[in-house]
Formats: structure tokens, C-alpha cells, sequence
């Protein structure tokens, strides 16, 4: 099984604010659902709250600290590699977010998946500072576009050395 971590976050690794994303992407999102779908999604609970509902086509699994906690269609777990063995049968778990999910399996990852936005965002949420020299960039896709915000953003993906 290899770890990905998939993220959209801009030049100052702003990812989020207010629990939600800080630009509107419609390309990011449909790169996201396309490189996720069959797959399994590990989260953390506030990032399953901001999307609201488990995804369509994939597995939603949730860490969360809360022992109590339920929600139906998705599977629960209480650590990062608890929530990585629920995963054994999928040849690509995707790690979706947040940021303190992201800080814990970035040691993990074999793959990045990373949306750049060509610019610095204000945000409360960011993704955790690496070792470029730890990664191979193998993929590199420009992309611009004029609404619903004009944004210039990049598809980019690493591969650990």
C-alpha cells in the first residue's frame, strides 16, 4: 500500500480558513475526485465536517479522538495508523486533511499530490514546511483560470527519493 497525501494549499502553505477552503477551484476539485475515487480517504473530523457528508466512489475514514463518535457510511478511528490498517486492502490511501492530519503522515508518504496556488493566502489552517530534497518532482501541469476567482494555480506531483 503507498500513503499519498493529496493538497491544494498556497504560496505560504495556507490550506484552510475557518474550517473551509480559502479560494474557489472548480479544476482542483475535479483533479481531487478523480485521483481519490476507489480509493480510501483518511481525514481529520473537522475536515470531514467542512465537506459535510461522506463522498461518493470512495471510503471515508475519519481519525478522530472522540470515542463516541459515529457517522454512518464512514469508518471511524482513533489514530493515524489505525486509520492506515482499516486501509490494508487499497493499493492508494489518499490523506485528505487537515493540517495536524497531514504533519502526522507526511513521514509516511511515498507520494504528493499538490495543487500549488501561485500566490500567498491568508488562512489559519497550513500545510506542514518539508524537505524538498527529500522529494522527486515528477509531474508538473500550469493552470489558470478566470472565475469563479482569477487564479493561477499548479497540478504537481511528488514522488519521495
Amino acid at each position: 500500500m503507498s500513503v499519498s497525501l493529496i493538497v491544494a494549499m498556497a504560496q505560504n502553505r495556507t490550506i484552510g480558513v475557518n474550517n473551509t477552503l480559502p479560494w474557489r477551484c472548480p479544476e482542483d476539485l475535479k483533479h481531487f475526485k478523480t485521483l481519490t475515487m476507489g480509493h480510501h480517504m483518511i481525514m481529520g473530523r473537522k475536515t470531514f465536517d467542512s465537506i459535510g457528508k461522506p463522498l461518493p466512489g470512495r471510503t471515508t475514514v475519519i481519525v478522530t479522538r472522540n470515542t463516541e463518535l459515529q457517522i454512518e457510511g464512514c469508518l471511524i478511528a482513533h489514530s493515524l495508523p489505525d486509520a492506515i490498517k482499516l486501509c490494508a486492502n487499497d493499493e492508494e490511501v489518499f490523506i485528505v486533511g487537515g493540517a495536524e492530519i497531514y504533519a502526522q503522515a507526511l513521514p509516511l508518504a511515498d507520494t504528493l499530490y499538490i495543487t500549488e496556488i501561485r500566490q500567498e493566502v491568508a488562512g489559519d489552517a497550513h500545510f506542514p514546511a518539508f524537505d524538498s530534497k527529500a522529494w522527486q518532482e515528477v509531474s508538473r501541469e500550469a493552470r489558470t483560470q478566470d472565475a469563479p476567482q482569477p487564479l493561477t494555480y499548479h497540478f504537481v506531483t511528488y514522488r519521495r527519493k
